[in-house]
C-alpha cells in the first residue's frame, strides 16, 4: 500500500513560526527528509523513532542530487510510509518542489503541500520593517541570485529589478550581488538606495546589516561567509 508525502515549509529556523498543520505533520511522519536550513531545533517536533534524513543542498559543499532525493520520496512512500519532506521558509519559493512533485505525479504517490512562512517575510518582520509603502513602494519581488551553475541568471530583467518603487528580495545571492549590483545601478537604480542583508533568520545566529546597495556590493566583494542570507533592497523603511 502506497503511503502519503507532506510537502512542509517549516518558515525560516524557528519552531515557533511553524504552522500547526506542519507541526501536526511531523508529529506523525514515519521519515522526514530535510534541508539543511530545516534542521536543528525543528526537527524536535518530529516523533521518536522516525526516519530523519539529511537532504539538503548548499553551495559549494558536497549535496545530494535532486533525482536521489526525488527517489527516497518515492521509496518511501511505495513502502507504506508516512513521509514529510521539509523545506526552509515555503518549499514553492525557490525550493526545487517542481521536480519532486513530478515524481510523486509520475508514480502516482499521494501528497500534499503545507505552506511555510517565507524567509522574506520574516526578514522583514525581524528587521521591523514592511515589504510594501502606501506611496514608494506598491510592488515586492523575489528573485535568485544564481542559476544552476551558482552565477548569476543572465536573463534576469533588469529593467524590473532596477525599479526604486519596488521591494526586492534577492534569494541565494551573497556571492552574485556584486554584479547584480553594478548591473542595476547601470540601468539606472540610485547606488544609495536602502539595502538590507539578512542571515540567519529565524536562528539564534540571526544578523541584520542596513547598508545601501553599493556599500553592501563593496563588502560582498570581499567578505560574505557562509550564513544564509537574503539580500532586499527599494524604499525600505527605517526600522
Amino acid at each position: 500500500m502506497s503511503g502519503f508525502v507532506s510537502f512542509v515549509g517549516s518558515g525560516p529556523g524557528d519552531p515557533e513560526l511553524m504552522t500547526l498543520k506542519a507541526v501536526d505533520r511531523m508529529k506523525h511522519a514515519d521519515a522526514i527528509l530535510f534541508d539543511d536550513l530545516s534542521s536543528g531545533p525543528i526537527l524536535s517536533h518530529a516523533r521518536a523513532g522516525a526516519d530523519l534524513v539529511g537532504v539538503g543542498k548548499r553551495a559549494g559543499r558536497p549535496s545530494p542530487k535532486q533525482d536521489h532525493v526525488s527517489r527516497l520520496l518515492v521509496d518511501y512512500a511505495r513502502g507504506g510510509a508516512r513521509v514529510v519532506r521539509l523545506k526552509s521558509g515555503d518549499g514553492g519559493m525557490f525550493g526545487r518542489l517542481e521536480e519532486e512533485l513530478v515524481a510523486l505525479r509520475a508514480a502516482d504517490i499521494a501528497h500534499e503541500i503545507i505552506p511555510g512562512i517565507p524567509s522574506a517575510c520574516a526578514a522583514a518582520a525581524a528587521a521591523g520593517i514592511p515589504l510594501t509603502r502606501r506611496l514608494t513602494a506598491r510592488r515586492v519581488q523575489f528573485v535568485t541570485g544564481h542559476d544552476v551553475a551558482g552565477e548569476l541568471p543572465e536573463d534576469l530583467n533588469m529593467a524590473a529589478l532596477a525599479d526604486d518603487q519596488a521591494t526586492t528580495v534577492v534569494f541565494m545571492g551573497k556571492r552574485t550581488f556584486p554584479r547584480l549590483a553594478d548591473l542595476l545601478v547601470a540601468h539606472g537604480l540610485p547606488s544609495n538606495t536602502p539595502a538590507l542583508l539578512a542571515e540567519a533568520v529565524g536562528t539564534a545566529e540571526q544578523a541584520l546589516h542596513r547598508t545601501t546597495v553599493s556599500a553592501l556590493a563593496e563588502r560582498l566583494a570581499t567578505e560574505r561567509g557562509t550564513a544564509p542570507a537574503l539580500i532586499l533592497y527599494g524604499p525600505l523603511a527605517d526600522g
